[in-house]
């Protein structure tokens, strides 16, 4: 008589279980698209991303595939313009620092305060008539927030005087392969934030990526419009690298911008991720980098302002 033992049947029918869901999921999805639904393809690094949208926008299936590359091109110019977002998202930041922040951010002319959700109607006033603009965090930090509590954050924030959106992806769903809900998550944020003329930076969190990851999440904020990629929150126990940025440069060619975050901590590291393709510097060090900035007289090539809306 052969033992069967019911664990190893249970541990069979709940793999069938959901391959079957996953499958009757895939289906419905399919069979749901609208009539002029188009797809779009990019690809880098030998790796490509198809995204298909329904008439309306909507992500209704996402994928990638191990193909040929076409490199994205560095600029031939990169700015090395002053491109600090001067930030403070400890969650233990009073009223009385982010105040500081913006007469920081005033003084040295920042291209923006990056702030946490709660602070920006303050920042927003603080800074009301300046060259300086309101970034706040989406999904931060984890990125594990639903497309559709993304969305609504979003909204909130640009009410309250955003005007750029660094959000988060959902890192989970990349690396479980699931690409159609990370491009919705993306794509719903990008539609509310350029609906009002936002621009939207996406956090891939390189630190937590395999090189294949970071090419495909790149790949995936180029196909729904976001404006910039950006390596990391900070929060991760990792930050911006001159690898990654150079790679992300020739993943989103010269069409996007990059914000290079976490750990630059003087303008020498400043400098390094501008000359590796970064064109925006998410820092906690924004008054150091500035002042020495300012005493290497190695003045910067544009004004905040200008750089500000590079991309």
């Amino acid at each position: 008589m052969v033992t069967v033992d019911s664990k190893q049947v249970e541990l069979i029918v709940e793999i069938v279980t959901r391959e079957v869901l996953l499958a009757m999921a895939e289906q419905e999805n399919r069979a749901t698209a609208e009539e002029g639904a188009y797809c779009t393809k990019e690809c880098a690094e030998g790796i490509c991303v198809q995204t298909c949208f329904d008439r309306i926008g909507q992500v209704v299936s996402a994928g990638a595939d191990r193909l040929t590359s076409t490199l994205g091109g560095i600029p031939d110019d990169p700015s090395v313009a002053h491109l600090i977002d001067h930030t403070l998202l400890k969650p233990d930041a009073t009223a009385d620092q982010i105040a500081q922040l913006c007469f920081e951010a005033r003084k040295f002319g920042f291209a923006s305060v990056c702030v946490n959700p709660t602070h920006v109607r303050l920042a927003a006033d603080l800074l009301r008539d300046t060259n300086v603009d309101i970034t706040t965090v989406i999904g931060f930090p984890l990125g594990a927030s639903s497309p559709e509590v993304k969305a609504f954050e979003t909204e909130t924030a640009l009410r309250d005087g955003a005007t750029e959106i660094d959000m988060v992806i959902n890192i989970g769903a990349l690396k479980a392969g699931d690409l159609e809900l990370g491009a919705r998550d993306i794509n719903g944020v990008v539609r509310v934030a350029h609906a009002a003329g936002s621009l939207v930076k996406v956090i891939i969190e390189t630190s937590l990526l395999s090189r294949d990851e970071k090419i495909t999440a790149c790949l995936l904020a180029k196909e729904a419009g976001a404006d910039f990629v950006k390596t990391s929150t900070g929060f991760a126990g990792g930050g911006a690298t001159v690898e990654d940025i150079a790679l992300m440069r020739r993943v989103v060619g010269s069409e996007m911008g990059i914000k290079a975050s976490g750990g630059v901590g003087d303008l020498e590291d400043a400098l390094s991720m501008v000359e590796a393709g970064a064109t925006r510097i998410g820092a906690s060090a924004g008054v150091k980098i500035a002042q020495e900035e300012m005493q290497s007289g190695e003045v910067f090539s544009a004004t905040p302002a200008v750089a500000a809306k590079a991309y």
